[in-house]
């Protein structure tokens, strides 16, 4: 797994050069106008508190029965949780603060990559944002995660 970490700031990653916006909008809209624009695959990954070998919060079961995680982005205050149920080929993502507490804005969505509809659960709250699901059988999806102003996404990945 490799995080790519900037704030408003060109770098370069694999040769290529990749901006990225000095703030980051949480896309309350549903439209996910305030991400990142895609670079091609990888992920785009902001106020996160750097790259970890594990993620900082468990996740919580609440995709339901037949989910297994599938992978993970970790954001200031919590983690993004990818799951995936081979059975009925739906994918599940959900975002998990670390330590429950008073309300802060959690945004957890999911998408087929290429549509411009992002599936997506925002509000205030207190533990987690989410489950929201797509059916991505034999296709890649774009997924992501917002605790407060720390926001991690990733695009065109788990395809298949």
């Amino acid at each position: 797994m490799r995080y790519i970490a900037l704030a408003g700031a060109a770098a370069t990653v694999f040769g290529a050069l990749v901006f990225a916006p000095a703030a980051v909008a949480a896309p309350g809209d549903g439209t996910g106008a305030g991400l990142p624009a895609a670079h091609g695959t990888g992920r785009v990954t902001h106020g996160v508190a750097g790259p970890a070998t594990a993620p900082v919060a468990t996740y919580n079961g609440a995709c339901g029965a037949g989910y297994g995680q599938d992978d993970y982005m970790n954001v200031t205050g919590g983690t993004v949780f990818l799951t995936y149920n081979s059975t009925n080929g739906y994918n599940c993502v959900v975002t998990v603060r670390t330590t429950s507490g008073a309300a802060v804005y959690m945004d957890a969505g999911i998408k087929l990559s290429g549509s411009s509809t992002w599936i997506h659960d925002s509000g205030q709250y207190t533990t987690y944002a989410g489950p929201k699901y797509v059916h991505a059988v034999g296709q890649c999806i774009d997924w992501y995660g917002v605790i407060g102003s720390s926001t991690a996404v990733q695009y065109n990945s788990h395809c298949g």
